[in-house]
């Protein structure tokens, strides 16, 4: 099943995402999918990627269809936390180490002086 954003609402302290689930033979159906934006900012996760997260919870979800309307839930919010760290560790190791200014700065594009 592919699942296309449809647009959002807010309600109080939720951002209530609509998706319309297509599958293989043309049917159509409606999800929503609530994030909590107090515990996104909690998380550090980013407005921005909350539709692609939500999209990802509805794709994990399956063709569920009894279950249209899914909380994307603080245990998801920190399992995809932990990620983005691991993430930004695993990149700060890859980084080389920065090398100390030496005392000649600059001197490679500056004219020698008398």
């Amino acid at each position: 099943m592919q699942f296309i954003l449809t647009g959002f609402t807010q309600d109080l302290g939720f951002r209530v995402f609509a998706f319309e689930g297509v599958k293989a033979d043309g049917a159509r159906a409606r999800y929503t999918v609530r994030a909590d934006l107090g515990l996104v900012r909690k998380y550090g996760i980013r407005v921005q990627e909350l539709p692609l997260l939500c999209r990802a919870l509805l794709d994990k979800s399956g063709e569920n269809e009894e279950k249209r309307a899914l909380i994307f839930n603080e245990d998801d919010m920190r399992i995809r936390a932990n990620d983005c760290a691991l993430a930004r560790e695993t990149a700060a190791a890859r980084r080389p180490p920065r090398r100390p200014a030496g005392t000649n700065l600059g001197a490679a594009w500056r004219a020698p002086q008398p």
